[in-house]
Parts: structure tokens; sequence; C-alpha cells
């Protein structure tokens, strides 16, 4: 084994992967603090109700 996976024809190496999931998980966090603090109402009041849709506790 070489430590690649191999999907749909590609090879994806490990790091590869870490790298595409470090990514992912910034750009969430990007997106949850941005709507999380934003002085745009509407933006706040849809990542609101979002949280409140999924039973995440907000305040």
């Amino acid at each position: 084994m070489n430590g690649s996976i191999r999907t749909f024809g590609t090879d994806v190496s490990a790091q590869s992967r870490l790298m595409q999931l470090a990514l992912a998980g910034l750009l969430g966090l990007f997106v949850i603090g941005f709507v999380g603090f934003s002085h745009v109402e509407a933006a706040h009041n849809a990542g609101h109700d979002y949280r409140h849709s999924m039973a995440f506790p907000c305040h």
C-alpha cells in the first residue's frame, strides 16, 4: 500500500485528504463566525433561526 485512497479512479493521498479536511473546517469556522457576529441583521437572523431549527442552544 502506498498510503492513498482510490476513489472513482483517482488517487487521493493522506496529505491531500488532511488538507481538504482542514480547509473545510476553516471555511466552516469562518461562516459560523461571520454569521454569528455579523452586524448585518438578515445574515445574523438567518443563522439564529437555523441554530434554533437544529435544536442548538444559542442564548
